[in-house]
């Protein structure tokens, strides 16, 4: 405990150092956490300034060189500061909560990214990062042109959705069955390509019964991708609580490439656009 306890204060008397170097000027050093974060500051053009960055952080291809911190939701306080950032922006949903605790206490500057799913949430967080980099401009020419796409999505996807919306579950995994309510990127992504999510009737995420299931009939399972191949539908549909489903009936499932897919960062409007493919064979 007292080695670890020592090299926090090593750290903070190192980043007390970069955020008065900071303050000077713009972030050299900059730390992302989040892959729609990552991908707006590359956006920008400053991705040269990113230094290290979160395990989902995967695009573009450069990102493969920087530093990886791990998960962003269970981070090291010191594998964080031992960097010596000058700048953090981080999703808002970062942790644990202790770690952020040192974090915000260390004197580095953070900017804390709201994790809103919509093209208003959007524009969001592209203004505030532009802005902390003082990079205005880049950003008002990146909201027109990923508004721009994203509107036109929108637009097709009322298109191929018309009158056909397909009942849509997303789950974190197959163990415990925990499938995405509502106030949840997974189910405004389902939205937004057209779907509609029968377990909305409860928020964030939760264990689901197979009486629940019956009841919610799900037409489709979507999941991330696990990075070994699958997962597979003979896998899915052989759990009892979705054998009796439609889903199962028609082997729907859909496995998303990426966490970027349940984000909303640029490339929202082509992971929409790959779902409403999917969901409506256009």
């Amino acid at each position: 405990m007292l080695i670890v306890t020592l090299a926090l204060v090593v750290c903070w008397l190192n980043v007390s150092a970069a955020s008065a170097a900071q303050q000077e000027g713009e972030a050299q050093r900059i730390i992302t956490l989040g892959p729609d974060v990552t991908e707006i500051v590359y956006a920008l053009g400053a991705g040269d300034k990113i230094v290290a960055l979160d395990r989902s952080s995967k695009y573009p291809a450069d990102t493969a060189s920087k530093t990886n911190v791990g998960y962003r939701r269970s981070l090291s306080a010191e594998g964080v500061l031992a960097l010596h950032p000058d700048l953090i922006i981080a999703s808002e949903d970062i942790g644990p909560p202790e770690v952020v605790d040192v974090i915000n206490q260390s004197g580095v500057p953070v900017l804390y990214i709201p994790a809103e799913n919509s093209r208003e949430g959007l524009i969001k967080k592209i203004s505030l990062i532009a802005a902390r980099l003082q990079l205005e401009p880049q950003g008002e020419e990146l909201t027109k042109s990923v508004t721009a796409d994203f509107d036109a999505a929108m637009a097709y996807v009322r298109q191929v959705s018309e009158g056909r919306g397909k009942k849509v579950v997303f789950f974190h995994g197959l163990t415990k069955l925990s499938g995405a309510g509502s106030d949840t990127a997974a189910d405004a992504f389902i939205r937004h390509a057209g779907g509609v999510n029968p377990l909305s009737v409860y928020k964030g995420y939760k264990a689901v019964s197979e009486e629940w299931l019956l009841e919610a009939e799900p037409d489709v399972v979507l999941m991330l991708a696990d990075g070994a191949g699958g997962p597979k539908a003979e896998d899915v549909f052989s759990v009892k609580a979705l054998q009796t489903t439609p889903a199962a009936k028609n082997k729907a499932l859909i496995v998303l490439d990426g966490p970027y897919m349940l984000g909303f960062g640029p490339r929202t409007a082509e992971a929409v656009r790959i779902l409403a493919n999917a969901l409506y064979g256009q």
